[in-house]
């Protein structure tokens, strides 16, 4: 029986990358400049708040379970950068590294976003209960009356991280990373979704997330691949220099 994983379609190249990656913004930013952030959030919520905001599957569940698992595998994911296990076997040591370190760079980008935006929930708004008044997330340093930190969606990037797989297996095993892509952008617009139902992020927050998670594992997958081109190079270069000509 023919394995996914064997025998798998060429590597994506650089310029096709780039072009999802271009495309993909041009959606986000077409999102942000419709204005259906809070048409969308009125689905769930009303001036009597979210209905789903305390629901205990949401909060137990899909939302702190879902964080703890993610961590879990995060660790999983550490270990078998010294002991792989299944595909991971196929992956050289360095791209194991990259995995888990672009998952932690994407991780770190929200959290510093998250720090400095002032940008609140759509539960803070007065409009679904709250104090506060919509302002854009772009608007720099302008308050909105509420507590602020809720830009990007950092929950959500808790499935989005992990498409630093798709970087690290794209270059020896391409299919899986297709499917291994699929898997993570899927996790995170499930838990962008289930954030947004509980009124705690518009939909441009999820949006902005899987962008700037896809864009930061990529970014270290450049550095990743210039590195190790120089590696081999100079491992190229060292034999010849060894036997200089007459």
């Amino acid at each position: 029986m023919h394995s996914p994983f064997r025998n798998p379609p060429s590597e994506t190249t650089a310029s096709q990358l780039l072009s999802w990656t271009l495309i993909a913004l041009a959606c986000v930013v077409a999102w942000d400049l419709s204005g259906l952030d809070l048409a969308m959030a009125r689905w769930f919520g009303s001036s009597h708040g979210f209905a789903l905001q305390n629901n205990w599957f949401m909060v137990n569940i899909a939302h702190e379970g879902a964080r703890k698992l993610a961590w879990v595998i995060v660790l999983g994911l550490s270990l078998m950068i010294w002991w792989p296990l299944g595909l991971l076997r196929q992956v050289p040591y360095s791209r194991r590294i990259q995995l888990v370190v672009a998952s932690l760079v994407s991780l770190i980008v929200m959290a510093v976003m998250k720090r400095i935006s002032a940008t609140s929930c759509p539960w803070d708004l007065s409009e679904f209960g709250g104090l506060a008044h919509y302002v854009s997330h772009w608007a720099w340093g302008v308050t909105d009356g509420g507590g602020g930190h809720c830009f990007p969606a950092g929950h959500a990037s808790a499935g989005f991280a992990f498409v630093s797989g798709y970087f690290a297996l794209r270059h020896t095993a391409a299919h899986a990373a297709r499917l291994w892509l699929a898997a993570a952008l899927a996790a995170g617009f499930a838990l962008g979704l289930a954030q947004q139902m509980r009124g705690a992020h518009f939909m441009s927050h999820t949006l902005w997330t899987a962008w700037l998670c896809w864009t930061s594992c990529w970014i270290c997958d450049l550095v990743v691949t210039r590195y190790l081109t120089r590696q081999t190079r100079s491992a190229g270069a060292a034999p010849s220099a060894a036997y200089p000509a007459d």
